[in-house]
């Protein structure tokens, strides 16, 4: 075997590796650009900015390989992404990304209207502003003028592929996160094309994960690479982070937390919950994601850094100072508790307006018990969407990852929260390594995802579950089960909310 080169195109940072199967020799580059904010609720990127982060990021891995011969190039990117490009495939917006919630009233509207359960059911895909097909309704209502010029409306991944491959297409993973696709024909539902207001010609074929395509003469000139190489056109990056932290068993989810968070697990076919609360998103074809993301993971507990303890000076020492404040809290924060709705909520409630509160505020709490408060409400909020989704499925281990569980804190209340054997992994590579997989399996050189994941997979990847005290166990369980009812009652005490900032 040659190397297998897997790139993960996200939200702010491209990453791209190299792996020789036959040795475990690895190599990896970074490449980072803004998410930049030009109107209230515009979340946005440069595509010429993306768009250089891959090339740099490919060369510096290519240049590494010193001449190595490297078999297949897999590509994975973030979902949500929506841009349109003129008749000559030149972009005429920026990539607008899954943070952007500029259609918040267009979702609102068709929650209003009783539509969100059959849209979610048909697509995969939750009405929530972060979707392609809300996004179209944005653009087709409030800025006529780019809609007709946008010859072609695509997706983040669908951009980078025409970039390496001069092809204009998609694939499953970011179809079925569109918002448009139909789940059970896999091909672009009419009616949500007509909700959407765009022409099936206005969209990309759709090709299953595993196809192959093949390097540009451009492109190879741009990276170092001959023409020709071949370019697996991948999943997105949820999905693909499942298969790289080994999370693809029955009953094991993967978990991730950096700023926002999600939780996912891996089924033979598209399923979803009854109540509207998870997404569905394909891997291959007969491998899907089930779960739901949340927008304030830790983000929350910087925030709550930054407000209780601004006395604490910036550095490398800041965020575990900012933690042991918390620690020295005991569980349950003495009766405090945090809605930690700051950046209004995806799952389980989709809504962007939520907004966040301290709930039993007593003389007693200092600034250590809203900041543990806050890491509290964060892991309350994932563990319900993992008791949702083991309503869909057996969820028997949960393996997390991402930087907030390096601090022992977050690990153990996630752990106790959690309520199931929590197993942290090594996310250094995360979705990048996921497409690399995806890839070597896309040429054939193994016969299962599970087979490739053991060839490329680093040892000691997954380590033993996180131990807690049964004491604080009980402490969580008891936690889970108000938070539980507070946000079957949620409606009401959103309503209050919004009248104090009305």
């Amino acid at each position: 075997m040659g190397l297998i080169i897997g790139v993960d195109v996200g939200t702010t940072t491209t990453k791209v590796i190299a792996v020789d199967p036959a040795t475990g020799w690895r190599t990896a580059a970074f490449r980072e650009y803004r998410l930049s904010e030009p109107q209230p609720r515009h979340q946005v990127q440069s595509p010429r900015l993306v768009l250089d982060a891959v090339d740099g990021a490919l060369a510096e891995v290519v240049a590494a390989c010193a001449g190595r011969r490297v078999d297949v190039i897999g590509v994975g990117s973030a979902m949500h992404g929506l841009l349109g490009l003129d008749e000559d495939l030149v972009p005429v917006t920026d990539i607008v990304t899954w943070a952007d919630t500029r259609a918040h009233a267009e979702a609102a509207a068709l929650r209003a209207e009783g539509r969100a359960t059959e849209l979610l059911h048909r697509s995969g895909t939750p009405v929530h502003p972060m979707s392609p097909l809300v996004k179209l309704q944005w653009f087709t209502r409030h800025d006529r003028a780019t809609a007709a010029r946008a010859r072609h409306w695509v997706g983040l991944k669908d951009l980078v592929l025409l970039h390496l491959t001069g092809r204009l297409v998609t694939e499953l993973s970011t179809a079925s996160a569109s918002g448009l696709l139909d789940l059970a024909t896999r091909t672009w539902a009419p009616s949500s094309l007509d909700l959407a207001g765009v022409r099936r010609e206005q969209l990309p074929d759709v090709l299953p994960t595993t196809a192959l395509l093949e390097l540009s003469a451009a492109a190879g000139a741009r990276v170092g690479l001959p023409a020709g190489v071949p370019v697996n056109v991948g999943a997105t990056d949820g999905p693909l982070g499942n298969l790289g932290t080994g999370a693809i068993a029955p009953g094991i989810a993967g978990l991730s937390m950096g700023t926002s968070g999600a939780v996912r697990t891996v089924v033979p076919e598209p399923r979803l919950d009854s109540g509207g609360r998870l997404f569905c998103y394909a891997l291959t074809e007969d491998a899907w994601v089930v779960g739901a993301a949340i927008s304030n993971g830790g983000v929350v507990a910087r925030w709550a850094g930054d407000v209780y303890a601004p006395d604490i000076p910036a550095g490398p020492e800041r965020d575990s100072q900012v933690l042991a404040m918390a620690e020295a809290v005991a569980c349950g924060s003495d009766g405090l508790v945090m809605l930690p709705y700051l950046l209004g909520e995806r799952a389980p409630l989709w809504d962007p307006d939520l907004t966040g509160a301290f709930l039993g505020v007593r003389h007693a709490h200092g600034r250590g018990h809203f900041i543990r408060a806050a890491i509290e409400g964060v892991a309350l909020q994932m563990t319900s969407i993992v008791d949702v989704l083991d309503g869909v499925t057996p969820v028997t281990e949960v393996r997390c990852t991402g930087g907030v569980f390096r601090a022992p804190l977050w690990r153990q209340v996630m752990a106790a929260t959690i309520g199931r054997p929590l197993v942290p992994t090594d996310d250094a590579e995360g979705s990048a390594l996921g497409s690399a997989i995806l890839a070597l399996y896309a040429t054939g050189q193994v016969d299962s995802l599970a087979a490739g994941l053991e060839l490329l997979s680093p040892a000691g990847q997954v380590a033993d579950p996180i131990e807690v005290p049964a004491a604080d166990r009980e402490v969580y369980a008891g936690l889970r089960g108000r938070a539980t009812r507070l946000l079957g009652a949620y409606d009401e005490l959103h309503a209050f909310l919004d009248s104090l900032e009305g």
